[in-house]
């Protein structure tokens, strides 16, 4: 640089210069207008910053409205007690509330010193943390990943920003950080310490799908959460940071580590003492942990009672209440439910005990078999196989009557191994087997309380219950009724509407439905002949039932099942095209339970439960009551109940079902219960695929059904095949009352009594009706009032027997007697010579009988004689008898 005098001269000179000096303001007015401008753009950006900010702000929830306690709650099922019977949990809602007086102060102290050490002390937010956080940020290159969050933030975010999971950029995130960050502080306003801590222990995920600390106390330490010590409440408080990987459960030595520095952050921050420490630290407490998971896992199979109170609640919530389905399993599973049903726990345990005991079943169990193969072939494709293909290979092998029932399990996997070697060739692997044996027969119970509609107790199969909501055959299947509907569907209706009664007489005689087809007896091709509805009930008739049936018209006795509780299109079918057939189930079969679909157990049982309860039918209920979180009724299940007969009516079929039960030729003498009044009726469907039996005493209805699992296969003849629901019901029934006072079914005002005949129901005539050879036909029967026969016995008539001839006595005839003659209905008997007819067994011998227009004898089995027209030795009847007929029958009847 030149610093002679020329240059400093130079220098001056262009120091002092105009355009110096214009560069000179020039450069000073534009950095001027830069700072201006610097200025500017920094308080726009403020100014936008500070607009932004209250623009989040202002667009955060409102405190005022915003709540911040947790809204999802397991339901709790209770007995008719009020004991728990268990929980029902959806998988976001299992969580019980627990007040911050019922939370040990260890438990809530460990939680503080791990998740937000100055809680007690901050405002909402903490800064300290903040600043933490943000130079652990820097120092790891940028990752701010550990949280700043206080106790407050973390409610908040938890049960007021729910979709956080659901942030997918950095704006979003900011703008939820800045508001949870603002609420915060004015939560902290409005709301104290522990009101702000007992929310979020209450809000918290601990892992295994428990919500909150009382939830999480239950799950891992089978106790209530008051009851927890230091030990186990650090085990707690490890958890929630990342409820998968610290789980006490599978993970628990990461969950130790954790919660070693939970007691030392205790410790440290003075909540505990060094001896305390100590103490914790050398509890085993990992081993406790797993054994509570052991059973806890043994016991989250719902029940069978569950499974179908859980479908009537939801039922009952979108009816009653107008949820959607969606709705309703929500309110069922997440809102906290608390649930009083009907179980009594002592008779479900009877049900489930009897059902477990192999001597209520007949020897050597079956199984049935559901099988599903998927095959890898050897050129890499994919076979499937069905349980059809299975059934149609071995029927295909010869056996036209292969089904999947097999005598034990052995057999059916033999079985399943021929298969696999039939379909199975070089190179083809097994992908995937579903093999699900099921013990065979099966069977179902329910047990009801009559007068009140409870149902007390269900069993919904055979066999251990290995999920929840699988099929249950006491509510969820539909089987034929048999002859329990003979009651329902014909006799009820013809003494409740009809004019019928006790004593009115059908014939027991060869009988054709309206399309021709005969009507068939259980008891094989023999007939009774003249039989009273209550013989029929007793002995479970089946001509009888139809003959009334079309009497009344299957019209009439389609409408009394519907008022019985059958009043879905499943349970009966009025019309419906199906295949372009029609399919009505309004017809003479109906009395037999020939129905299109078949009912339910349940279905049956409250049927049975109406004439138990003089009459009135009762829908069955599982609940009483529903109450909401906060303890308020949501729904009041009162038993909804209709009048279905006259009182008069259900007792005198109560009586006639004694006789099922006492009666010398009852269909379930084997059902008597000791010191106890007993009702019921037996049925059995075509072959012995459905088996039932529904029996009633002053106390309880109870309905047992057997069969196999799969439609129309018959249960062998051996053994107890045929009887052993009958011996499970009393079985039960013994039990359930052993320490009930005797009673009696209340008989009704109203009921009188009157000596009738046997065989006509109506009056009987001394010396006629008591002089039948076979014994006095003379009963006592019980009617409604106004329904007693007026007129007198026309069946039993009285003729002179000539002793000479063996015939109808002439006028010549030196020696006659008197004999007694049976009437028989007109053309019943049928009798043409190329159809022989067995006469009905209340014929006896040395009987004259009286049918089709003409008179027989029927001689004693030794006499050598045939059977003889009764008339007089010239061929004719005399004068004399055809008078004793006229007197008899009234006139020109034979």
């Amino acid at each position: 640089m030149n610093y002679g005098k020329k240059g400093v001269s130079r220098k001056q000179k262009k120091l002092t210069s105009k355009s110096a000096m214009v560069g000179k303001k020039l450069t000073i007015t534009f950095f001027k207008a830069f700072l201006v401008g610097l200025v500017a753009v920094a308080v726009v950006l403020i100014c936008a910053g500070i607009g932004v900010l209250k623009g989040v702000i202002d667009s955060a929830p409102d405190i005022s409205n915003i709540d911040i306690s947790p809204n999802r709650f397991s339901t709790f099922v209770y007995d008719q007690d009020g004991n728990e019977i268990t929980k029902l949990v959806a998988s976001d809602s299992n969580r019980i509330s627990a007040t911050i007086e019922e939370m040990p102060l260890d438990l809530q102290h460990a939680f503080v010193a791990i998740e937000d050490a100055r809680f007690y002390t901050h405002n909402g937010i903490d800064i300290k943390g903040i600043i933490r956080a943000g130079f652990t940020g820097i120092k790891n290159g940028g990752d701010f990943s550990e949280g700043a969050s206080t106790i407050t933030q973390q409610l908040l975010k938890n049960n007021v920003f729910t979709d956080w999971t659901e942030e997918s950029s950095f704006s979003e995130k900011l703008e939820r950080k800045i508001q949870e960050q603002y609420l915060a502080i004015q939560l902290e306003k409005r709301m104290d310490k522990d009101t702000i801590l007992e929310n979020y222990l209450n809000t918290i995920n601990l892992g295994q799908n428990t919500l909150g600390v009382r939830a999480a106390s239950h799950r891992y330490f089978d106790k209530d959460v008051s009851e927890l010590n230091l030990s186990e409440s650090a085990v707690l408080a490890a958890i929630t940071q990342n409820p998968s990987r610290f789980n006490p459960l599978t993970n628990p030595e990461k969950n130790a580590e954790r919660r070693k520095k939970v007691l030392d952050n205790m410790l440290e921050q003075e909540y505990i003492n060094q001896q305390q420490y100590d103490e914790a630290m050398a509890d085993d407490v990992y081993s406790r942990i797993k054994n509570v998971n052991d059973e806890s896992d043994e016991s989250s199979i719902y029940t069978y009672f569950v499974d179908e109170l859980t479908k009537q609640v939801i039922a009952d919530l979108q009816e009653l209440k107008g949820y959607s389905n969606i709705q309703a399993y929500n309110a069922l599973y997440s809102s906290g439910l608390s649930i009083y049903t009907t179980q009594d726990p002592a008779l479900q345990k009877i049900c489930d005990e009897e059902f477990a005991n192999p001597e209520n079943y007949p020897d050597g169990t079956q199984v049935s078999l559901d099988y599903a193969l998927t095959v890898k072939k050897a050129d890499g494709t994919k076979e499937n196989h069905s349980t059809e293909m299975f059934i149609t290979y071995f029927k295909e092998q010869g056996n036209k009557n292969f089904n999947m029932i097999f005598k034990d399990e052995e057999d059916a996997r033999a079985h399943i191994q021929q298969y696999k070697d039939a379909v199975m060739g070089a190179g083809d692997e097994v992908e995937a087997e579903r093999v699900s044996l099921t013990p065979q027969p099966q069977a179902s119970v329910v047990l009801m309380d009559q007068n009140t509609g409870y149902v007390k107790a269900i069993v919904g199969g055979r066999g251990e219950k290995e999920a929840s909501l699988t099929l249950n055959r006491a509510t969820g299947t539909r089987r034929q009724p048999g002859s329990t509907f003979k009651v329902l569907a014909a006799f009820a209706p013809a003494l409740d509407k009809a004019g019928m009664t006790l004593a009115t007489v059908q014939d027991d005689a060869p009988f054709n439905y309206a399309n021709g087809r005969p009507v068939s007896n259980w008891y094989g091709s023999g007939y009774k002949g003249l039989s009273t509805i209550r013989q029929a009930i007793e002995q479970s008739m089946n001509i009888v039932a139809v003959k009334t049936i079309t009497d009344i018209t299957p019209q009439v006795g389609f409408d009394y099942l519907k008022k019985f509780g059958f009043d879905t299109e499943e349970s009966l079918v009025e019309k419906k095209i199906v295949n372009g057939e029609v399919k009505s189930d309004i017809g003479q079969a109906l009395a037999l339970g020939g129905l299109t679909n078949g009912v339910t157990n349940l279905e049956l049982t409250a049927a049975y439960a109406t004439i138990a309860d003089g009459g009135t039918y009762t829908k069955p209920i599982f609940y009483t009551k529903i109450l909401d979180h906060d303890g308020n009724v949501l729904i009041d299940n009162t038993p909804q109940q209709t009048t279905v007969l006259k009182d008069t009516t259900a007792w005198l079929l109560i009586d006639a079902m004694r006789d099922v039960v006492s009666g010398s030729k009852g269909t379930a003498t084997d059902c008597k219960i000791p010191n106890m009044d007993v009702a019921g009726k037996t049925g059995t469907t075509t072959g012995y695929k459905d088996i039932w039996f529904t029996g009633s005493t002053p106390y309880y209805t109870c309905t047992v059904w057997g069969g196999y699992d799969i439609g129309g296969v018959e249960l062998p003849s051996r053994g107890i095949y045929h009887t052993y629901h009958k011996k499970m019901w009393k079985s039960i029934m013994t039990r359930v009352h052993e320490n009930l006072e005797p009673r009696e079914f209340e008989r009704p005002d109203g009921i009188v009594t009157a000596s009738v005949c046997r065989k006509s129901g109506k009056l009987a005539v001394p010396g006629l009706c008591d002089a039948d050879p076979r014994g006095s036909m003379i009963i006592s029967e019980y009617f409604a009032k106004g329904t007693v026969p007026t007129d007198s016995c026309d069946v039993h008539v009285q003729v002179l027997y000539c002793m000479e001839s063996g015939m109808i006595a002439n006028q010549g005839c030196p020696n006659v007697e008197p004999r007694i003659c049976i009437r028989r209905p007109d053309g019943d008997i049928g009798v043409t010579d190329d159809t022989p007819y067995e006469l009905p067994d209340d014929i006896a011998a040395g009987t004259c009988v009286i049918h089709g227009g003409e008179s027989s004898y029927i001689p004693p089995a030794d006499s050598g004689q045939g059977n003889a027209p009764l008339q007089d030795s010239g061929g004719n009847v005399s004068d004399d008898i055809q008078d004793i007929l006229d007197n008899a029958f009234g006139g020109d009847e034979e």
